[in-house]
């Protein structure tokens, strides 16, 4: 798959890069794209809910009555569950949802949302940005001059490394966000409507031997 390098002004550079079929170019998984993404949600649920048992809750642990002779039905403590201010049955106790993936199943989901996103034509290469500070105007006119609607689309910006005044300049910008290639998961593709590689992150797909 071969892709334009454009400039910052959202222009031809000449220049173009040759991104791996492997990659790029494979028939998409849903099944595992669905995992993947179900995974990532899964993890980042705390799990922290919790409800008093009976054991738990305030009350006197004495009987309100005795077993026979009043006419009503037999009672215990006042936490009982049926009575008001009682203890709960069967409530939700602190657990983590998360659930383990293969490793090659979370590659090939990776792979199959890049290639879904480079079917929608979504993928788009530019030559590096290098700022001597954080400055979100300049970003905000580089996202424009790349046809990218930054209050609308959703767009991640591919770094090959942390780069701080990127960050911060991109952090200020709704629905854009920044992330280093080797950070990169499924969930962060398939909820982008774009993805902006920087030249230098999307050299890595071709400098680096492609596993199976």
């Amino acid at each position: 798959m071969q892709l334009d390098i454009l400039n910052i002004e959202g222009k031809k550079t000449g220049r173009t890069i040759e991104l791996p079929e492997e990659i790029f170019g494979v028939t998409p998984n849903n099944h595992v794209i669905y995992l993947a993404v179900k995974q990532y949600l899964a993890a980042q649920r705390q799990g922290t809910h919790k409800v008093k048992t009976r054991a738990e809750v305030q009350g006197a642990s004495r009987k309100l009555h005795k077993q026979k002779g009043t006419g009503g039905s037999r009672k215990g403590n006042i936490r009982n569950p049926l009575y008001k201010g009682g203890g709960t049955i069967f409530g939700p106790k602190p657990h983590g949802y998360g659930f383990k993936l293969n490793r090659k199943v979370k590659d090939l989901a990776k792979i199959s949302a890049l290639s879904t996103k480079a079917a929608e034509n979504s993928i788009i290469i530019v030559e590096d940005v290098n700022l001597d500070a954080p400055k979100t105007k300049q970003v905000v006119s580089l996202l424009k001059n790349l046809n990218i609607n930054a209050s609308g689309k959703k767009t991640l910006v591919v770094l090959p490394e942390y780069n701080d005044n990127l960050y911060l300049s991109l952090r200020n910008i709704p629905s854009v966000g920044g992330v280093m290639l080797s950070d990169i998961n499924t969930y962060d593709i398939i909820n982008s409507n774009y993805l902006v590689f920087t030249e230098s992150a999307a050299k890595i797909f071709s400098e680096e031997p492609v596993e199976a």
